[in-house]
């Protein structure tokens, strides 16, 4: 009867918990040297300020000013590729452009508008970005330029027609400037690839901008890009808004389309989980942006929807739960998540189930099938990589691929062999807590709740925290849309964000706090132009701690 009694499900549920907590502070005893070590190696240079006025102006304004006339778009197309040539050497976030294409087109622009075959009225209505500069996420297809997401092949993968999201982008007026860079197959939340090399944070570079959209995370803080098209499954989009301090929204599932990206999958649900996103410097320009990128077919939203902040409904937590498994917020972001739910008299709540994050989004998003990785798609007349292969390969040093691309294979593994009955009761959890949210908020509530528990980190320390991003995946997982506000700086002058969570389809209800928001705090702020100061590794004391209690 004893031996009956015992859940064996959720007693191998615990033991992969802390099993992965204590792996983690394993992990930070090799990770941090590491990262000290190659970050000797640095340039602790700063950018170059920002010297045209053109290059400060939201998207939605300079869009105005191209269909007046107060502005060419030459002019303003020209002002971003300057800035790109400029910080890219530093920030590394380029993979491939097409500028003088991007020129001519405005070119062309210039001259309809000149010609005044639109009223001022009918652009706006027809073609509301046009003239305005859009760069794109080199896993998402751009007709002409590379489409590999980071990968390593022989022969340069292009894509040979536009992803679904930029054919609408530029159906809108937008002008393509390039693709940034991406971790390989966007499998990691640092940016970096054996293919183009490692993103750097504009505010320190010694820190990562976050993955997998460091790319366009580092080009919109940096000045060299003011919209930019991302992807999101596990915050993809969110985590380098916040380390980057701009605007990233996870919108709801099928508003935009997600076809023409790397990775994808023929999974029936893999829309449920992924999308592509839009990331912004100015949180004004989020509706615009989103409008554009939404699929005509797809899932309704009402941006245009007028918004009274002071009616909607805000409730926050600033924790997981919790469930011991991610660390908790730093100083410097629990002061400043408080502060917001203060400021927006939000109602603390604890909901419980919120501790399963990592269970339930790992089970859900590891079990899918068919999901492209390096041991599916290859190289015409190469052969299929296996998973054992490639393992000892990468620990001799001789593989192509980065580590997450290599023991994703064994991930899925993993999943298979936890009873089914395992992610059964955690599939009832997902649907307990989708239930939870949608009485809480209904269509007039939001919820504050952490993007990650601190501020832009050293390069590769994601390696030793690749639990805290459960902060935001679990959103995916739930299918809600999210966005990632800029809250203000910490006293190391780095970005701080907070996720703004609402039901689906409420996505005018986050955009319309974004905006509050950065009327309130400020929104983006220029990179430093003053070298960072020489600091304490409070990173390696928090991990020393955490070992510590882990231990007790």
């Amino acid at each position: 009867m004893i031996c009956k009694s015992v859940n064996l499900p959720w007693i191998m549920g615990y033991i992969m918990r802390r099993f992965l907590r204590s792996a983690m502070v394993v992990f930070s005893w090799f990770v941090v040297p590491y990262s000290k070590y190659t970050n000797m190696k640095t340039s602790r240079r700063k950018l170059p300020p920002i010297k045209t006025h053109l290059l400060e102006i939201p998207a939605v304004d300079l869009a105005k000013m191209i269909r007046t006339k107060q502005v060419k778009s030459e002019e303003v197309v020209q002002a971003y590729i300057d800035r790109c040539k400029q910080v890219n050497p530093l920030i590394n976030a380029i993979v491939q452009d097409r500028f003088d294409m991007a020129l001519e087109e405005a070119r062309e622009i210039d001259r309809v508008i000149a010609k005044g075959i639109n009223t001022v009225e009918q652009m706006e209505e027809l073609t509301p970005l046009l003239g305005v500069p859009v760069t794109v996420k080199e896993s998402i297809a751009v007709k002409g330029l590379t489409n590999q997401a980071g990968r390593v092949f022989k022969t340069p993968q292009v894509a040979k027609s536009d992803a679904p999201v930029v054919e609408q982008v530029k159906k809108f007026g937008g002008i393509i400037l390039l693709v940034s860079n991406t971790p390989e197959l966007c499998l990691l939340w640092e940016t970096y690839n054996k293919v183009t090399g490692q993103t750097k944070n504009p505010y320190d570079l010694r820190r990562t901008p976050g993955g997998s959209s460091g790319g366009e995370a580092a080009l919109l803080a940096s000045g060299a890009s003011l919209l930019g098209l991302t992807s999101d499954i596990g915050g993809s989009s969110r985590l380098p808004a916040m380390f980057s301090g701009i605007w990233g929204h996870k919108p709801t599932p099928y508003a935009v389309s997600f076809k023409g990206h790397h990775p994808t999958s023929d999974f029936p649900k893999w829309g449920d989980f992924f999308t592509i996103a839009p990331m912004t410097r100015y949180a004004k320009d989020l509706p615009l942006l989103l409008k554009c990128m939404a699929d005509p077919t797809g899932t309704k939203l009402t941006l245009d929807k007028e918004i009274d902040v002071k009616k909607i409904r805000f409730f926050f937590m600033d924790n997981d739960g919790p469930s011991g498994m991610m660390r908790p917020l730093s100083r410097d972001l629990h002061a400043a998540i408080n502060r917001v739910a203060n400021d927006f008299n939000a109602k603390r709540v604890n909901i419980r189930k919120m501790k399963w994050s990592l269970d339930i989004s790992l089970s859900a998003m590891l079990t899918m099938e068919n999901i492209e990785t390096i041991y599916h798609k290859t190289e015409e007349g190469e052969k299929p990589k296996t998973i054992c292969t490639e393992t000892v390969k990468y620990f001799c040093g001789c593989s192509d691929s980065i580590l997450p691309s290599v023991i994703f294979g064994h991930l899925q593994n993993f999943m298979k062999i936890i009873p089914n009955s395992r992610h059964k009761q955690l599939a009832t959890i997902i649907e307990a807590l989708k239930t939870e949210f949608r009485q809480l908020l209904g269509t007039d509530g939001v919820f504050l709740y952490p993007t990650f528990p601190n501020t832009a980190h050293k390069h590769y320390r994601i390696y030793h925290k690749l639990l805290e991003p459960m902060y935001m995946a679990i959103f995916n997982t739930l299918g809600l849309p999210v966005t990632n506000c800029m809250i203000g700086l910490d006293k190391r002058n780095l970005p701080m964000g907070i996720q703004v969570v609402a039901n689906p389809g409420q996505d005018h209800l986050c955009l319309a706090v974004a905006k509050e928001m950065e009327r309130r705090y400020g929104g983006w702020v220029r990179p430093p132009t003053e070298e960072p100061l020489p600091e304490e590794d409070e990173e390696q004391e928090e991990d020393e701690k955490l070992f510590k209690d882990d231990i007790k």
